[in-house]
């Protein structure tokens, strides 16, 4: 691609106020109290018009991306899985298209302010929202901008709209031109909105001529607009005309082509009705033969929007190119790829997803645990006023808002309930069964119904690359009822560009320590406990249950800082921390997803709804982390010495088996009445031994053999009563424990 730097002079309007002097309608951000760091990435910070300006002052070219709101809840999930494939990509922006007829300013999942709400926050994309004057108070607009700037949005598209009916009515209390609205929004709202206003490169249908529609355009720019859109065309010349013509009566603010890629025949002519343009003659020739034909009129649509949007771009006038998706993919993604403009492979600003909220502008730092639950985190951090910067600080009470919602759209699996049954089991039959489901996700292997698990209910994604890293380690354990939902590997001094542990900006060094976090039984819990006094004080431990047992070595309010970044000119940023008090509110989610996403997917009371809930019910939750990363991450070996002590246990209890089958053996071969009875025995002696895949079905746990894995019977107990009589478990100045 070549420079665009001396190709688009005059593309910025300098008269524009700087964003530094900029207010926000008046309000004054509250001091935070926490230490502050510079922000590593500028673009999180920086309003659209500075990134835009920044980009024509470096020659880097952009592209955007505008969608409409969908009419379904299902299609609004389906959207925001789209939001964050093309988002993958590298957007400088989308748009959400306002309907009318939609209730577009309500909290509807289907509303385009939930919407462009919903991209903002969760999927940290910038994002514009069209606002249509038409059919509307002044009042009821001003509710709209206000609410707009309470959801974090920063950016609106300013139109007149279409009326309901065929004629249009003048509004009493309204405005009738977009030109009346963005002077509006400019009175009301000062410059806290980036203003956007769309141009006609062949003039307005209704206007009397395509001079008028030129200065109408002015004057939207002259009240305050900040760049423009153009209406959909099919020939560069067209755009590159009306680009020449806004220069020449004064319009100089960013001007980008709306492109659209031809993708199929209906579509086609629907929107041309609606635009109310010509489609070439050349174009119809071609698309008229194969109009049946949806493949081919997309490769069609993929070669001809790439050859225009080369010829505009070779031009030197174009700083951008904005996409009219239709909500599709597959065509915009490879025009994009073609050109040269899809990000391949995204530089991270953080390692975990940002949101574009402007009041987390600045945060930097999070807790780990919803690490692959991102959206979730930023649902239940809403409210807060202020957020982590530089570091988290030793914080007593976190305020995580409860979780309540599992039905927001926004929070849902992206998978529907039948292809979550193909996955994780249409009847389960045991403990081992879910193992299967954790494994094959792990392996990325077919289940034994032939489906891939890309997904479960703690990680909606197929894994991270780093991941990757720890595969054949995670699949042991998994196997073996480990039942992890988040790791990471130890990292020592990776360059910040690396491709898998790689984040922040160029020139950098990142580090991490080993991470582990699973689900597993009471009975590798009391092994578990037994072997990590032998790791102290290098490996922390936090285990937590359902019923509120909390056993850590850690101190209670200290988070400890698991990846962290060293970068030229700025401090050591931390942006990831284990925290003993966050632990505990993600340990009601990381349980409550066991019941609202997996044992709901059954019948109640059937045998695969309550081995999930046994599990629910009966199983820790446990989170280690390596504190010595320079070595190589000792966490496996914990887990395999906790293994390791289990089978040496249970050999011991089939030894006890035996020496008591030997003495009933011989009494019964004399005949005597004592020898049934010492088989009797034996046999029970053989149970215990054969019980060891559940460490004593009847929940005497190891306590026969007198090694103290619950010497009193007791064992984990479903109650959360200890960790047995035998005094093997936290207590006194051990580990502190806080029932």
């Amino acid at each position: 691609m070549v420079n665009q730097k001396q190709r688009v002079e005059g593309a910025w309007q300098s008269s524009k106020s700087d964003s530094s002097n900029s207010t926000s309608g008046g309000e004054s951000s509250k001091e935070s109290s926490r230490c502050s760091t510079p922000v590593l990435d500028a673009d999180r910070s920086d309003r659209l018009r500075d990134k835009m300006r920044r980009r024509i002052e470096s020659g880097d070219c952009w592209f955007s991306l505008e969608f409409f709101p969908p009419r379904t809840a299902s299609g609004a999930v389906n959207l925001i899985s789209r939001f964050d494939r093309m988002g993958s990509g590298g957007p400088l922006f989308i748009d959400i298209t306002w309907h009318p007829a939609g209730d577009p300013g309500s909290d509807k999942e289907t509303s385009s302010m939930m919407i462009a709400s919903t991209a903002v926050n969760y999927c940290g994309l910038e994002s514009v929202l069209h606002l249509t004057c038409c059919n509307q108070t002044r009042e009821v607009i001003t509710g709209h901008l206000a609410k707009a700037k309470h959801l974090g949005l920063k950016n609106i598209m300013a139109l007149r709209g279409d009326p309901m009916g065929t004629d249009w009515e003048e509004e009493e209390e309204g405005f009738n031109y977009a030109v009346d609205l963005v002077k509006h929004i400019r009175a009301e709202f000062d410059s806290y909105f980036d203003i956007c206003v769309a141009g006609y490169p062949t003039g307005h249908p209704e206007a009397e001529s395509y001079e008028e529609d030129l200065l109408h355009l002015k004057e939207k720019v002259e009240a305050g607009a900040d760049f423009v859109i153009s209406q959909l065309f099919f020939r560069a010349d067209t755009f590159l005309k009306f680009l020449d013509d806004c220069r020449r009566i004064g319009i100089s603010c960013p001007i980008l082509p709306g492109i659209f890629p031809i993708q199929g025949y209906q579509s086609l002519r629907q929107l041309v009705k609606l635009s109310k343009l010509e489609i070439p003659e050349e174009i119809t020739e071609v698309i008229e033969p194969i109009k049946d034909n949806d493949a081919a009129i997309r490769n069609y649509g993929i070669h001809q929007a790439v050859e225009m949007c080369r010829v505009l771009l070779d031009s030197g006038k174009v700083p951008g190119l904005h996409f009219y998706t239709l909500n599709r993919e597959v065509a915009t993604m490879e025009v994009l790829r073609q050109l040269g403009l899809w990000i391949e492979d995204p530089r991270r600003p953080l390692p975990w997803a940002v949101s574009a909220h402007p009041k987390r502008k600045v945060e930097d730092v999070r807790p780990i645990f919803w690490a692959s639950r991102p959206k979730s985190y930023i649902y239940r951090t809403q409210d807060w006023d202020e957020f982590p910067n530089g570091r988290w600080g030793n914080s007593s009470s976190p305020a995580f808002g409860e979780l309540n919602d599992y039905y927001l759209f926004y929070l849902k699996s992206k998978s529907s309930k039948d292809a979550l049954l193909q996955m994780w089991g249409e009847e389960l039959m045991n403990e081992e069964s879910v193992f299967e489901v954790f494994t094959s996700y792990i392996t990325a292997q077919p289940n034994r119904n032939g489906h891939k698990v890309m997904c479960l209910p703690w990680n909606d994604e197929p894994l991270a690359p780093e991941t990757n890293l720890l595969k054949d380690e995670l699949d042991k354990v998994n196997r073996r009822g480990v039942l992890t939902i988040n790791s990471q590997p130890n990292i020592n001094g990776k360059p910040s560009t690396d491709p898998i542990v790689g984040w922040g900006p160029p020139g950098g060094y990142v580090f991490q320590k080993a991470y582990l976090e699973f689900f597993t039984s009471s009975e590798n819990v009391s092994a578990l406990l037994k072997v990590l006094k032998k790791y102290e004080p290098r490996v922390n431990y936090h285990i937590v249950n359902v019923h509120g047992l909390n056993l850590t070595n850690a101190p209670e309010l200290q988070p400890n800082a698991v990846t962290w970044g060293i970068f030229p000119g700025r401090e050591i940023v931390q942006p990831t921390v284990v925290d003993p008090v966050s632990f505990v509110s993600w340990k009601d989610e990381a349980f409550a997803l066991w019941i609202e996403q997996w044992a709901k997917l059954y019948e109640d009371e059937s045998p695969s709804r309550m081995i999930i809930k046994y599990i629910h019910d009966n199983y820790f939750l446990v989170n280690l982390v390596d504190n010595d990363f320079p070595l190589e991450n000792c966490l496996w070996q914990v887990i395999d010495d906790m293994f390791e002590l289990i089978n040496e246990s249970l050999e011991q209890l089939r030894d006890s088996g035996d020496r008591l089958r030997a003495p009933g053996e011989q009494l019964g071969a004399s005949g005597d009445q004592l020898g049934a009875s010492g088989d009797g025995i034996g046999a029970s002696g053989d149970g215990i031994g054969a019980s060891g895949d559940g460490l004593g079905a009847s929940g005497d746990g190891l306590g026969a053999s007198g090694d103290g894995l619950g010497a009193s019977g007791d064992g984990l107990g479903a109650s959360g009563d200890g960790l047995g009589a035998s005094g093997d478990g936290p207590s006194g100045d051990q580990p502190h424990r806080d029932k």
